[in-house]
């Protein structure tokens, strides 16, 4: 049915509504005349009419010109009320716009080389906003691993546009869940769905989406638009990284896998990049649908940055590239504060762990040092082992405690264990996972009562015996039983003969591996894009400075003690930490997201949301359009001031 909007303001209608009887009134005014006597009217026939229609009181006439005059502002006034019909309406009044703003909608598959699917998908939903009544409501949600909302309810369609317009890509994983909560949050905020309005929800996407089970639709009404060539085909890198060859510890080997999202077979050339400077190029085919593996070898690489290149002539750029850092690992630093345990000091001096770990001995009455205090609050030390003692405050690092507890008070001793014999070990945790200790005997133990959150790593007949729970952001493993000990007569006792057996130096590899955090790896840790990364500071820096691939600098605090969490990592390549612009630490940032790779859409397929299967479609089934009227009523106002001119001109002239 027509609706009715407004172009003006109440003053500007009360100025054009005083227009008509000023053009009627023009037909009344009176021209000044001097008298003057004729001997007879027949001549003046004509003037006597003009004198006639100037007359004040005189019946008003029927006028041509003054009918059009009338008609043309009647037009004018109607266009300016501006009235529209829709050729096609929703059923609803309320609309929920989510665009997916992830990896895969940066893929250029639209027929324009400068427009990638999230720029379409933006058109599209401008064209909704546009085709709105004035009176509906519109909110716009942005997701990807993440949901941000755009715009809030509102029937202000220039605003809503303008929002639009801001949402950027990103290098993001694709999530559907969190944007269907936002959206369902901010449509009823109460979330009681029986009373909510009802709202269509339009997702623009190109639907490589996982279903979403847990999420009620209530009276959302959904309705899914791909955005996307399904042909649309696409070479990438899904998993690159760097290591050193035990064999030749100077030697690097990279390897990369390169996948094929493509309905043909592919031959592709993959270049690698030491430092920005071409190392190596070699040539993979790759069957359709199928992926494969590729490897250089690096001699004699000490540190540097490997970049990996792809020639693939495809749709989406994000996964041609990918990076890895090559780092010696720095040595961790352990310290060994023990009263005399010659077993675990022989253990630690080895040429193996003097590789791994700079390690410091100490006896007890370290703990009143004024350096050791600094440096065990302040976080220097990456692991401390307490042999048979305890400090009085716990050091900002991971620690190992044998025959002692933690001092802050949330580990407890149960009964004490004769001859304990071990029946379980946890093989699945790194420190366990490559011991045999059925070798091993123990004269006596203490049972463990370790805090909430701890898991047991080896499990007497009587009891756990060995345990690790975390610490904030640190971790403490603690041994019931002493490996070392002191008799009644001050003589030294030995509890256990494990420091004799094979797998002892195997436990303290592990130790030094997982606890003191060095790694037999080279390269550093990949990040994937928007995953914070936390980094443990070499010092004690009030704040970090991480320069990003595009030069861009973040300062980051501390969020815990000596720890820094990074989350600035929308960008793909490498990260710089400063500490007090000294360069301490370097991270990769890569999509290796196979979901995101493979880009071409499937249409017809269904994503089930809750209880309902809601089918994709790859063009829209309505194109709801608001017709205006204003356009035309403007022509024919034209046409009749045309007729007018003509008419008075012929009045005139002929």
């Amino acid at each position: 049915m027509p609706e009715l909007t407004s172009m003006l303001a109440p003053w500007q209608w009360a100025v054009l509504a005083a227009v008509p009887p000023a053009i009627v009134a023009l037909y009344f005014l009176k021209l000044k005349r001097e008298p003057l006597e004729v001997p007879s009217t027949y001549l003046w026939s004509k003037s006597i009419e003009d004198l006639h229609v100037n007359s004040l009181w005189q019946r008003l006439r029927r006028s041509l010109l003054l009918l059009l005059q009338l008609l043309l502002l009647a037009l004018l006034a109607v266009a300016l009320w501006d009235p529209s019909w829709r050729g096609s309406q929703f059923p609803q009044h309320r609309y929920v716009f989510l665009v997916d703003h992830s990896a895969s909608m940066n893929a250029v598959d639209t027929g324009q080389p400068d427009r990638t699917r999230l720029d379409v998908a933006k058109q599209r939903v401008a064209e909704m906003i546009d085709s709105m009544d004035s009176r509906d409501v519109g909110m716009i949600v942005s997701f990807s691993d993440t949901a941000q909302v755009v715009q809030e309810p509102t029937n202000n369609h220039n605003l809503l546009k303008r929002r639009l317009a801001t949402i950027e890509p990103t290098n993001r994983p694709t999530r559907l869940d969190d944007a269907l909560r936002v959206a369902g949050g901010l449509v009823n905020p109460e979330g009681a769905t029986a009373d909510a309005k009802p709202a269509e929800l339009v997702v623009f996407s190109d639907f490589r989406l996982p279903s979403v089970r847990d999420f009620n639709l209530g009276r959302l009404t959904p309705r899914f638009e791909m955005v996307g060539d399904p042909e649309a085909g696409n070479v990438g890198v899904v998993a690159f990284a760097a290591r050193r060859l035990d064999e030749r510890p100077d030697d690097v080997q990279a390897f990369a896998r390169v996948a094929n999202f493509t309905s043909q077979p592919r031959r592709v050339q993959v270049a690698l990049h030491l430092d920005d400077a071409l190392h190596d190029v070699k040539e993979i085919a790759i069957d359709a649908g199928d992926d494969q593996g590729v490897g250089f070898t690096l001699r004699g690489l000490e540190s540097g940055v490997l970049r990996l290149e792809i020639d693939g002539d495809d749709s989406l750029a994000l996964d041609n590239r990918a990076w890895v850092v090559v780092d010696r690992p720095r040595r961790a630093r352990t310290l060994l504060v023990t009263p005399g345990n010659v077993n675990l000091r022989r253990a630690l001096s080895t040429a193996r762990v003097n590789e791994l770990a700079e390690v410091e001995f100490a006896a007890p009455d370290v703990f009143a040092a004024e350096e050791y205090q600094r440096k065990a609050q302040q976080g220097w030390y990456d692991l401390v082992i307490y042999d048979q003692c305890a400090p009085p405050q716990m050091p900002a690092s991971n620690t190992l405690f044998i025959g002692q507890f933690p001092s802050d008070g949330r580990w407890q001793y149960g009964d004490d264990i004769e001859l304990p014999q071990i029946i379980d070990t946890e093989r699945t945790h790194p420190l366990m996972q490559l011991l045999e200790l059925g070798d091993v005997a123990i004269s006596q133990a203490r049972q463990l009562k370790p805090p909430l959150g701890a898991t047991t790593l080896i499990d007497s007949h009587e009891g756990p015996i060995f345990a690790i729970a975390p610490r904030g952001g640190y971790e403490d493993a603690v041994f019931g039983m002493e490996f070392v000990g002191v008799d009644d007569a001050g003589r030294r006792t030995y509890n256990t003969n494990w420091p004799l057996r094979p797998s002892f130096p195997v436990f303290i590899h592990e130790t030094l591996t997982y606890l003191a955090g060095s790694r037999a790896e080279t390269a550093a840790d990949n990040v994937q894009p928007g995953a914070a990364h936390v980094v443990r500071a070499i010092a004690a820096p009030e704040t970090l400075t991480v320069v990003l691939p595009d030069s861009a600098r973040r300062q980051v605090a501390p969020s815990r003690e000596n720890e820094f969490s990074i989350t600035a990592t929308d960008q793909l390549g490498v990260y710089q930490v400063f500490e007090q612009d000294r360069l301490t630490q370097r991270f990769a940032v890569n999509l290796f997201d196979a979901t995101e790779s493979d880009i071409a859409p499937v249409p017809g397929e269904s994503v089930l949301v809750g209880d309902t299967a809601v089918a994709v479609r790859q063009s829209p089934e309505w194109q709801f359009v608001r017709h205006q009227a204003w356009k035309p009523l403007l022509l024919l106002a034209l046409v009749i001031l045309l007729f007018e001119w003509y008419i008075y001109n012929r009045r005139v002239y002929l």
